[in-house]
């Protein structure tokens, strides 16, 4: 039975307000821009090198994950394994700020550094997403992977207000978004404001996950030797990865979110870099549309978790899926002189924020994204609990990381490889949206037991 009490819940909803600044500054929209603007060559080769870093730490997780998960399991106790990832999670982020633009070694740091801490994030997340059944009943489950990832959402609004208000400077003009200087004689020339988003998102990552070590119950530690460990997991593993394969409705949703999650990583990955190199965006306008869209992406994820509870996690994947498809269609037709790929527009008078139509529709279709991307992740690992045996929870989450991961670096690989060889960064994001179509196809072939 679930053994968590409020503060236990609570605790372990702040995992996701601890990790999600890494996502909001460094993955989208802080550190990429700017390493695409200002440490690559051009925008469209920082696009490209980003997401050949991406595919790398995907293909890695992908290896791994699974076989940790079953380590894990074994061994019991999952405490260990998450502050043991949270190391290189931390020392990545921290490596960022060495990424100076202008240096001959700051495209290896920056790429570096980024692919350490994705690789820690992501491993810790695996092993935080298996205590979930220990802490609420089975018809909560929903809400509180809806609340998680809402109270991320919100952690990343924050912290990217403070990035931007504080630290993230404009180089031509020296002020911050809220007209200040930027604080600790962070030198907006070096762009020092953006690097110092990864030691910012380290610092707020080990402040706020002390309350899941402290409050959140484990599961006993069992007295298991590291190789044995090992050899018997590795053999649950083949064992549990035969049975999914059996098991057609688990085999149909770990391929579904192995392509649909594919998507969602690129398009995370490559957010904020599409929209410097296509509308010119600095990083105070990229920050301006990263806090709208976590925004909506908080009111998402709280309705998501909703309706997820009422009318179960497969619906609400679908409808996601369909907006990302919808949505993204149309964030590709944009540019600075164009709408809907056939609607031209006029250059723009002024020189405030958003001023111009393409820029607004952006905004708005961005938004939407935002509020759909929150409800599809949480409602994936509810859908995962209803589909699989609760005491294989965290192999199956293992196997989850790797259905989200085994081919992550294809839809990051694609999108770097396309936009390479045309010089164009919208034919490099239309990649993605093959990647949410399969997954929507496939996912209408899942049953959930315990839909009504």
């Amino acid at each position: 039975m679930p053994s968590g009490g409020r503060v236990a819940v609570a605790s372990w909803v702040l995992f996701d307000w601890a990790a999600q600044p890494f996502f909001t500054l460094v993955t989208t929209f802080v550190f990429a821009p700017y390493f695409a603007s200002a440490v690559a060559s051009s925008p469209a080769e920082g696009q490209a090198l980003w997401g050949y870093a991406t595919a790398a730490a995907g293909l890695m997780i992908a290896l791994l994950a699974p076989v940790l998960g079953a380590v894990a399991d074994k061994t019991g106790a999952r405490k260990p394994w998450i502050g043991a990832f949270s190391v290189p999670l931390v020392l990545g982020c921290l490596l960022l700020y060495f990424a100076e633009p202008g240096s001959g070694f700051g495209v290896a740091v920056a790429l570096t550094g980024f692919a350490v801490a994705t690789l820690g994030v992501e491993f810790a997340t695996v092993f935080t997403n298996a205590m979930m059944p220990d802490l609420v009943p089975t018809h909560r489950l929903g809400r509180l992977s809806g609340s998680g990832w809402a109270v991320g959402y919100a952690g990343g609004l924050i912290s990217l207000v403070l990035a931007l208000g504080l630290m993230a400077a404009n180089p031509e003009t020296g002020k911050t978004l809220l007209g200040l200087d930027p604080i600790l004689g962070l030198d907006p020339a070096t762009r020092a404001g953006d690097r110092a988003s990864g030691p910012f998102s380290a610092l707020w990552y080990l402040v706020f996950v002390l309350p899941l070590f402290l409050f959140v119950p484990d599961v006993p530690r069992r007295a298991v030797a590291l190789k044995a460990a090992v050899r018997q997991g590795l053999a649950d593993l083949g064992e549990t990865a035969r049975g999914a394969r059996a098991d057609r409705n688990v085999f149909l949703f770990l391929v579904a979110n192995m392509v649909y999650k594919d998507g969602l990583v690129a398009l995370f990955a490559f957010g904020g870099i599409y929209a410097a190199g296509v509308l010119g965006w600095s990083t105070i306008e990229i920050g301006t549309f990263g806090i709208l869209l976590t925004i909506t992406g908080t009111l998402g994820a709280f309705l998501g978790g909703r309706l997820d509870d009422l009318f179960g996690p497969r619906p609400v994947i679908a409808g996601a899926l369909l907006i990302l498809i919808l949505c993204g269609l149309g964030l590709v037709s944009v540019d600075r002189q164009t709408v809907f790929f056939v609607i031209n527009v006029a250059p723009a008078d002024g020189a405030g924020l958003f001023t111009t139509l393409p820029e607004q529709v952006f905004l708005v279709l961005g938004g939407l994204l935002g509020a759909v991307a929150g409800p599809l992740q949480a409602a994936s690992r509810t859908l995962l609990i209803h589909l699989v045996p609760r005491g294989e929870l965290t192999k199956y989450f293992g196997l989850f990381a790797l259905s989200g991961k085994v081919t992550s670096f294809l839809a990051p690989l694609a999108v770097g490889v396309v936009t390479a060889a045309t010089l164009n960064q919208a034919a490099g994001m239309a990649v993605i949206l093959l990647f949410f179509s399969v997954g929507l196809v496939l996912l209408t072939r899942v049953r959930d037991p315990h839909a009504g």
